[in-house]
């Protein structure tokens, strides 16, 4: 089977954090968006069921996306803040700060 260019992965926000996490959602710094843009992923969706969130890209070299994402100022200052929000890791360091989610369909 194809795979697609998506990457998907799950986190959990905690409840006393929840109203702002969804607050900097809808409103994202414009330069959030740029940086995201500018390291290659598109097609970002977030889905919020409770405090479960469910975040869907597509990106044709994660790696290189996560490590532009890394060293940009803006996102440094973003994941600042939100880090606390969540229970698990945005330390790009870590060989795997997001746990990804296995595709087990696609329909192109």
């Amino acid at each position: 089977m194809e795979m697609s260019k998506k990457f998907a992965w799950t986190w959990t926000v905690k409840e006393e954090y929840l109203e702002e996490y969804v607050r900097m959602h809808l409103d994202p710094w414009p330069e959030i968006m740029e940086e995201h843009t500018k390291a290659g992923i598109r097609n970002y969706s977030i889905f919020q069921s409770g405090n479960r969130f469910f975040y869907c890209f597509e990106c044709d070299d994660v790696p290189a996306a996560f490590e532009y994402i890394d060293k940009s100022e803006a996102c440094q200052r973003w994941n600042a803040i939100t880090s606390k929000m969540v229970e698990g890791s945005f330390d790009f360091g870590d060989a795997e700060p997001i746990t990804p989610m296995r595709e087990v369909f696609y329909l192109p």
